[in-house]
Protein backbone atom coordinates (compact mmCIF):
# COMPACT_ATOMS: atom_id res chain seq x y z
CA UNK A 1 0.00 0.00 0.00
CA UNK A 2 1.08 3.59 -0.61
CA UNK A 3 1.77 6.08 2.15
CA UNK A 4 -1.40 7.89 1.17
CA UNK A 5 -3.44 4.66 1.46
CA UNK A 6 -1.93 3.93 4.87
CA UNK A 7 -2.71 7.49 5.96
CA UNK A 8 -6.34 6.98 4.99
CA UNK A 9 -6.38 3.79 7.08
CA UNK A 10 -5.29 5.64 10.26
CA UNK A 11 -7.42 8.73 9.57
CA UNK A 12 -10.09 7.86 12.14
CA UNK A 13 -7.45 7.42 14.85
CA UNK A 14 -6.02 10.83 14.01
CA UNK A 15 -9.47 12.41 14.19
CA UNK A 16 -10.00 10.97 17.68
CA UNK A 17 -6.63 12.27 18.83
CA UNK A 18 -7.20 15.71 17.33
CA UNK A 19 -10.61 16.05 18.96
CA UNK A 20 -9.27 14.93 22.33
CA UNK A 21 -6.57 17.59 22.07
CA UNK A 22 -9.10 20.19 20.94
CA UNK A 23 -11.42 19.51 23.88
CA UNK A 24 -8.64 19.97 26.45
CA UNK A 25 -6.38 22.77 25.17
CA UNK A 26 -3.34 24.02 27.05
CA UNK A 27 -1.34 27.20 26.52
CA UNK A 28 2.29 28.22 26.85
CA UNK A 29 5.22 25.97 27.59
CA UNK A 30 3.62 23.70 30.20
CA UNK A 31 1.25 21.27 28.47
CA UNK A 32 1.17 18.18 30.71
CA UNK A 33 -2.11 16.71 29.43
CA UNK A 34 -1.17 17.34 25.82
CA UNK A 35 2.22 15.76 26.37
CA UNK A 36 0.57 12.74 27.97
CA UNK A 37 -1.78 12.29 24.99
CA UNK A 38 1.14 12.46 22.55
CA UNK A 39 3.20 9.95 24.52
CA UNK A 40 0.24 7.59 24.67
CA UNK A 41 -0.32 7.92 20.91
CA UNK A 42 3.36 7.13 20.23
CA UNK A 43 3.49 4.20 22.67
CA UNK A 44 4.46 0.97 20.98
CA UNK A 45 6.23 2.59 18.03
CA UNK A 46 9.95 1.88 17.59
CA UNK A 47 10.95 5.41 18.60
CA UNK A 48 13.49 6.69 21.08
CA UNK A 49 11.36 9.23 22.94
CA UNK A 50 12.46 11.98 25.32
CA UNK A 51 10.67 14.87 27.02
CA UNK A 52 11.84 18.39 27.71
CA UNK A 53 13.46 19.51 30.95
CA UNK A 54 12.06 23.02 31.05
CA UNK A 55 8.98 22.62 28.88
CA UNK A 56 6.44 19.94 27.95
CA UNK A 57 8.08 18.97 24.68
CA UNK A 58 8.24 15.49 23.18
CA UNK A 59 11.04 14.43 20.84
CA UNK A 60 10.84 11.10 19.08
CA UNK A 61 13.64 9.61 16.98
CA UNK A 62 13.04 6.84 14.46
CA UNK A 63 16.27 5.08 13.48
CA UNK A 64 16.05 3.41 10.10
CA UNK A 65 17.38 -0.08 9.44
CA UNK A 66 20.27 1.39 7.45
CA UNK A 67 22.56 4.33 8.22
CA UNK A 68 21.93 7.67 6.59
CA UNK A 69 21.16 11.35 7.25
CA UNK A 70 18.50 12.87 9.48
CA UNK A 71 15.29 14.74 8.65
CA UNK A 72 13.32 16.74 11.23
CA UNK A 73 9.52 17.08 11.20
CA UNK A 74 7.91 19.61 13.54
CA UNK A 75 4.39 19.98 14.94
CA UNK A 76 3.46 22.63 17.51
CA UNK A 77 1.03 21.71 20.29
CA UNK A 78 -0.09 24.80 22.23
CA UNK A 79 -3.46 26.57 22.16
CA UNK A 80 -4.47 30.22 22.56
CA UNK A 81 -6.06 32.17 25.46
CA UNK A 82 -9.44 32.50 23.73
CA UNK A 83 -12.94 31.34 24.55
CA UNK A 84 -14.28 29.17 21.75
CA UNK A 85 -17.43 30.47 20.05
CA UNK A 86 -17.99 27.52 17.68
CA UNK A 87 -20.64 24.99 18.69
CA UNK A 88 -18.81 21.71 18.11
CA UNK A 89 -19.24 18.34 19.74
CA UNK A 90 -15.55 18.41 20.61
CA UNK A 91 -15.37 22.10 21.53
CA UNK A 92 -13.02 23.26 24.27
CA UNK A 93 -14.09 22.24 27.75
CA UNK A 94 -11.81 24.87 29.30
CA UNK A 95 -13.02 28.47 29.40
CA UNK A 96 -10.51 30.93 28.04
CA UNK A 97 -8.51 28.36 26.06
CA UNK A 98 -8.98 27.27 22.47
CA UNK A 99 -7.08 25.60 19.66
CA UNK A 100 -7.84 28.55 17.39
CA UNK A 101 -4.66 28.17 15.32
CA UNK A 102 -4.94 24.50 14.44
CA UNK A 103 -2.01 23.19 16.45
CA UNK A 104 -4.15 20.23 17.51
CA UNK A 105 -4.24 19.21 13.84
CA UNK A 106 -0.47 19.65 13.52
CA UNK A 107 0.07 17.37 16.52
CA UNK A 108 -2.26 14.68 15.23
CA UNK A 109 -0.73 14.80 11.74
CA UNK A 110 2.78 14.42 13.15
CA UNK A 111 1.67 11.42 15.21
CA UNK A 112 0.23 10.01 11.99
CA UNK A 113 3.54 10.55 10.21
CA UNK A 114 5.35 8.73 13.01
CA UNK A 115 3.05 5.73 12.54
CA UNK A 116 3.46 5.74 8.76
CA UNK A 117 7.24 5.99 8.91
CA UNK A 118 7.61 3.47 11.73
CA UNK A 119 5.82 0.94 9.51
CA UNK A 120 8.55 1.55 6.89
CA UNK A 121 11.51 1.43 9.26
CA UNK A 122 13.03 -1.63 7.56
CA UNK A 123 13.48 0.31 4.30
CA UNK A 124 14.55 3.59 5.89
CA UNK A 125 18.14 4.78 5.46
CA UNK A 126 18.69 7.38 8.17
CA UNK A 127 16.78 8.94 11.03
CA UNK A 128 13.62 10.99 11.43
CA UNK A 129 13.24 13.39 14.37
CA UNK A 130 9.64 14.15 15.39
CA UNK A 131 9.60 17.52 17.16
CA UNK A 132 6.42 18.02 19.22
CA UNK A 133 6.78 21.60 20.39
CA UNK A 134 4.91 23.66 23.01
CA UNK A 135 5.00 27.42 23.32
CA UNK A 136 4.82 28.56 19.69
CA UNK A 137 2.28 31.27 20.51
CA UNK A 138 4.69 33.88 21.82
CA UNK A 139 6.82 31.71 24.14
CA UNK A 140 9.62 30.76 21.71
CA UNK A 141 9.23 27.05 22.31
CA UNK A 142 11.36 26.28 19.26
CA UNK A 143 14.21 28.34 20.66
CA UNK A 144 13.94 26.51 23.97
CA UNK A 145 13.97 23.13 22.24
CA UNK A 146 17.06 24.23 20.33
CA UNK A 147 18.69 25.12 23.64
CA UNK A 148 17.82 21.66 24.94
CA UNK A 149 19.44 20.01 21.94
CA UNK A 150 16.64 18.98 19.59
CA UNK A 151 19.00 19.15 16.61
CA UNK A 152 21.24 16.57 18.32
CA UNK A 153 18.37 14.22 19.16
CA UNK A 154 19.51 11.61 16.61
CA UNK A 155 23.13 11.91 17.79
CA UNK A 156 25.80 14.62 18.03
CA UNK A 157 27.04 13.80 14.52
CA UNK A 158 23.57 13.29 13.02
CA UNK A 159 22.17 16.80 12.75
CA UNK A 160 19.23 17.20 10.35
CA UNK A 161 19.93 17.86 6.70
CA UNK A 162 16.39 19.19 6.23
CA UNK A 163 13.43 20.30 8.37
CA UNK A 164 9.74 20.62 7.50
CA UNK A 165 6.62 21.96 9.23
CA UNK A 166 2.97 22.09 8.22
CA UNK A 167 0.50 24.79 9.27
CA UNK A 168 -3.25 24.62 8.67
CA UNK A 169 -5.33 27.67 7.73
CA UNK A 170 -9.01 28.00 8.59
CA UNK A 171 -9.44 30.53 5.76
CA UNK A 172 -7.65 31.90 2.74
CA UNK A 173 -6.90 28.55 1.11
CA UNK A 174 -9.34 25.99 -0.30
CA UNK A 175 -9.57 22.84 1.78
CA UNK A 176 -6.79 20.38 0.94
CA UNK A 177 -4.61 22.88 -0.94
CA UNK A 178 -0.93 23.03 0.03
CA UNK A 179 0.99 26.28 -0.40
CA UNK A 180 4.43 27.67 0.24
CA UNK A 181 7.04 29.84 -1.45
CA UNK A 182 10.76 30.19 -1.98
CA UNK A 183 12.58 32.52 0.40
CA UNK A 184 10.71 34.52 3.08
CA UNK A 185 7.39 32.85 3.85
CA UNK A 186 6.49 34.49 7.19
CA UNK A 187 7.44 37.80 8.75
CA UNK A 188 9.74 38.57 11.63
CA UNK A 189 7.84 39.73 14.70
CA UNK A 190 9.06 42.20 17.34
CA UNK A 191 7.39 44.21 20.08
CA UNK A 192 7.97 47.88 20.79
CA UNK A 193 6.95 49.13 24.26
CA UNK A 194 7.21 52.85 25.01
CA UNK A 195 6.52 54.79 28.23
CA UNK A 196 6.65 58.59 28.01
CA UNK A 197 7.19 60.19 31.43
CA UNK A 198 6.23 63.77 32.25
CA UNK A 199 4.59 65.48 35.21
CA UNK A 200 0.87 65.66 35.80
CA UNK A 201 -1.34 68.64 36.37
CA UNK A 202 -4.72 70.23 35.79
CA UNK A 203 -6.09 70.10 32.27
CA UNK A 204 -6.93 73.80 32.42
CA UNK A 205 -3.27 74.73 32.95
CA UNK A 206 -1.13 72.54 30.69
CA UNK A 207 1.75 75.01 30.87
CA UNK A 208 2.20 74.07 34.52
CA UNK A 209 2.63 70.38 33.66
CA UNK A 210 4.69 68.28 31.30
CA UNK A 211 2.07 66.53 29.24
CA UNK A 212 3.21 63.11 27.92
CA UNK A 213 0.10 62.49 25.83
CA UNK A 214 0.81 64.76 22.81
CA UNK A 215 4.39 63.48 22.65
CA UNK A 216 3.21 59.85 22.71
CA UNK A 217 0.65 60.61 20.00
CA UNK A 218 3.35 62.27 17.91
CA UNK A 219 5.48 59.15 18.31
CA UNK A 220 2.67 56.96 17.00
CA UNK A 221 2.25 59.01 13.83
CA UNK A 222 6.00 59.49 13.37
CA UNK A 223 6.54 55.73 13.58
CA UNK A 224 4.09 55.25 10.72
CA UNK A 225 6.05 57.74 8.63
CA UNK A 226 9.30 56.06 9.62
CA UNK A 227 7.95 52.68 8.41
CA UNK A 228 6.68 53.97 5.06
CA UNK A 229 9.46 56.44 4.22
CA UNK A 230 12.55 54.59 5.40
CA UNK A 231 12.04 51.12 3.95
CA UNK A 232 11.81 49.88 0.39
CA UNK A 233 8.11 49.35 -0.45
CA UNK A 234 9.11 45.98 -1.93
CA UNK A 235 10.80 45.06 1.37
CA UNK A 236 8.37 46.71 3.77
CA UNK A 237 7.97 47.05 7.50
CA UNK A 238 4.50 46.88 9.06
CA UNK A 239 4.20 48.71 12.38
CA UNK A 240 0.89 48.63 14.25
CA UNK A 241 0.20 50.28 17.60
CA UNK A 242 -2.33 48.00 19.24
CA UNK A 243 -2.32 49.38 22.79
CA UNK A 244 -2.32 53.00 24.02
CA UNK A 245 -3.03 54.01 27.62
CA UNK A 246 -2.90 57.37 29.33
CA UNK A 247 -4.78 59.17 32.07
CA UNK A 248 -7.89 58.58 34.13
CA UNK A 249 -10.07 61.65 33.59
CA UNK A 250 -10.63 64.30 30.95
CA UNK A 251 -9.39 67.25 33.04
CA UNK A 252 -6.31 65.57 34.52
CA UNK A 253 -2.94 65.59 32.74
CA UNK A 254 -1.31 62.24 33.55
CA UNK A 255 2.26 61.61 34.60
CA UNK A 256 2.83 59.10 31.83
CA UNK A 257 1.52 57.65 28.61
CA UNK A 258 2.28 54.15 27.36
CA UNK A 259 1.82 52.37 24.05
CA UNK A 260 2.81 49.05 22.55
CA UNK A 261 3.30 48.11 18.90
CA UNK A 262 3.93 44.99 16.90
CA UNK A 263 6.61 45.33 14.23
CA UNK A 264 6.72 43.00 11.21
CA UNK A 265 9.50 42.77 8.63
CA UNK A 266 10.24 40.40 5.77
CA UNK A 267 14.01 40.32 5.35
CA UNK A 268 16.96 39.99 7.72
CA UNK A 269 18.22 43.36 6.46
CA UNK A 270 14.99 45.22 7.29
CA UNK A 271 14.74 43.38 10.60
CA UNK A 272 18.24 44.55 11.53
CA UNK A 273 17.45 48.21 10.71
CA UNK A 274 14.00 48.66 12.16
CA UNK A 275 15.00 48.34 15.82
CA UNK A 276 17.52 51.19 15.87
CA UNK A 277 15.27 53.44 13.81
CA UNK A 278 12.14 52.95 15.94
CA UNK A 279 14.06 53.59 19.15
CA UNK A 280 15.67 56.71 17.65
CA UNK A 281 12.29 58.16 16.59
CA UNK A 282 10.81 57.78 20.08
CA UNK A 283 13.81 59.16 21.91
CA UNK A 284 14.13 62.09 19.53
CA UNK A 285 10.52 63.17 19.98
CA UNK A 286 10.74 62.83 23.75
CA UNK A 287 13.85 65.03 23.76
CA UNK A 288 12.11 67.63 21.61
CA UNK A 289 9.31 67.83 24.18
CA UNK A 290 11.66 67.88 27.16
CA UNK A 291 10.32 64.56 28.42
CA UNK A 292 11.85 61.31 29.55
CA UNK A 293 11.08 58.08 27.72
CA UNK A 294 11.65 54.39 28.32
CA UNK A 295 11.84 52.40 25.08
CA UNK A 296 11.93 48.61 25.14
CA UNK A 297 12.37 46.87 21.79
CA UNK A 298 12.00 43.09 22.16
CA UNK A 299 13.03 40.95 19.23
CA UNK A 300 10.68 37.96 19.12
CA UNK A 301 10.79 35.72 16.04
CA UNK A 302 13.06 36.26 13.02
CA UNK A 303 11.92 36.02 9.40
CA UNK A 304 10.87 32.48 8.43
CA UNK A 305 12.92 31.77 5.31
CA UNK A 306 12.36 28.70 3.15
CA UNK A 307 15.34 27.21 1.38
CA UNK A 308 14.73 27.55 -2.38
CA UNK A 309 15.60 23.95 -3.21
CA UNK A 310 13.55 22.59 -0.32
CA UNK A 311 10.52 24.66 -1.36
CA UNK A 312 10.81 23.21 -4.87
CA UNK A 313 11.11 19.74 -3.33
CA UNK A 314 7.90 20.31 -1.35
CA UNK A 315 6.04 21.44 -4.47
CA UNK A 316 7.21 18.38 -6.41
CA UNK A 317 6.29 16.03 -3.57
CA UNK A 318 2.78 17.46 -3.19
CA UNK A 319 2.21 17.17 -6.94
CA UNK A 320 3.35 13.54 -7.02
CA UNK A 321 1.52 12.45 -3.86
CA UNK A 322 -1.68 14.48 -3.95
CA UNK A 323 -1.82 15.87 -7.51
CA UNK A 324 -0.65 19.10 -9.13
CA UNK A 325 -4.05 20.71 -8.56
CA UNK A 326 -3.48 20.46 -4.80
CA UNK A 327 -0.45 22.77 -4.81
CA UNK A 328 -0.24 26.56 -5.22
CA UNK A 329 2.77 28.87 -5.02
CA UNK A 330 2.28 31.82 -2.67
CA UNK A 331 3.07 35.13 -4.36
CA UNK A 332 3.80 36.99 -1.13
CA UNK A 333 4.88 36.03 2.38
CA UNK A 334 2.33 36.10 5.19
CA UNK A 335 2.57 38.84 7.80
CA UNK A 336 2.15 36.31 10.61
CA UNK A 337 5.29 35.03 12.32
CA UNK A 338 6.55 31.63 13.48
CA UNK A 339 9.24 30.32 15.78
CA UNK A 340 9.94 27.55 13.26
CA UNK A 341 12.10 30.35 11.88
CA UNK A 342 14.58 29.34 14.59
CA UNK A 343 14.87 25.86 13.08
CA UNK A 344 15.12 27.13 9.50
CA UNK A 345 17.87 29.47 10.63
CA UNK A 346 19.93 26.37 11.46
CA UNK A 347 18.69 23.77 8.96
CA UNK A 348 17.52 24.16 5.34
CA UNK A 349 13.86 23.32 4.98
CA UNK A 350 10.39 24.69 4.40
CA UNK A 351 7.22 25.80 6.16
CA UNK A 352 4.11 24.63 4.27
CA UNK A 353 0.52 25.85 4.57
CA UNK A 354 -2.50 23.55 4.25
CA UNK A 355 -6.05 24.76 3.69
CA UNK A 356 -8.41 23.30 6.30
CA UNK A 357 -11.52 25.43 5.77
CA UNK A 358 -14.71 23.42 6.33
CA UNK A 359 -16.64 22.69 3.11
CA UNK A 360 -19.67 24.72 4.22
CA UNK A 361 -17.60 27.91 4.56
CA UNK A 362 -16.17 30.22 1.92
CA UNK A 363 -12.37 30.34 2.34
CA UNK A 364 -12.40 34.00 1.33
CA UNK A 365 -14.83 34.92 4.11
CA UNK A 366 -14.34 32.30 6.83
CA UNK A 367 -12.97 33.37 10.23
CA UNK A 368 -9.18 33.19 10.13
CA UNK A 369 -6.75 31.54 12.55
CA UNK A 370 -6.79 33.08 16.05
CA UNK A 371 -10.50 33.92 15.80
CA UNK A 372 -12.83 32.42 18.45
CA UNK A 373 -14.95 31.41 15.44
CA UNK A 374 -12.11 29.64 13.62
CA UNK A 375 -12.95 26.10 12.56
CA UNK A 376 -10.76 23.45 10.92
CA UNK A 377 -11.81 20.41 8.91
CA UNK A 378 -10.57 17.02 10.15
CA UNK A 379 -10.66 15.75 6.56
CA UNK A 380 -7.13 17.09 5.96
CA UNK A 381 -5.49 15.07 8.75
CA UNK A 382 -4.59 12.06 6.63
CA UNK A 383 -3.27 14.21 3.79
CA UNK A 384 -1.08 16.19 6.16
CA UNK A 385 0.30 13.05 7.79
CA UNK A 386 1.01 11.56 4.35
CA UNK A 387 2.91 14.68 3.23
CA UNK A 388 5.01 14.74 6.40
CA UNK A 389 5.93 11.09 5.84
CA UNK A 390 6.60 11.44 2.13
CA UNK A 391 8.84 14.46 2.66
CA UNK A 392 10.95 12.45 5.09
CA UNK A 393 11.03 9.31 2.94
CA UNK A 394 11.91 11.12 -0.27
CA UNK A 395 14.45 13.45 1.32
CA UNK A 396 16.27 10.53 2.95
CA UNK A 397 16.15 8.53 -0.29
CA UNK A 398 17.55 11.49 -2.21
CA UNK A 399 20.49 11.71 0.17
CA UNK A 400 21.08 7.96 0.22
Amino acid sequence: MSVRDDAAAVHDDLVRLRRALHAEPETGLDLPRTQEKVLTALDGLPLHTTTGAGLSSVTGVLHGARPGPTVLLRGDMDALPLTEAVDLGHRSRIDGRMHACGHDLHTAMLVGAARLLAARRDTLAGQVVFMFQPGEEGFDGAGRMLDEGVLDAAGPDAGPVAAYALHVNSAGLPRGTFQTRRGPVLAASDQLSVTVRGSGGHGSAPHRAQDPVPAACEMVTALQTFATRTFDPFDPVVLTVGSFHAGTKSNVIPDRARFEATVRSFSPAAHARVKDGAVRVCRGIAAAHGLDVDVDYAEQYPVTVNDHEEAEFVADTVAEVHGEERYAWAEQPLTASEDFSRILGEVPGAMVMLGACPPDRDPARAPYNHSPLAEFDDAVLGDGAALYAELALRRLARAD
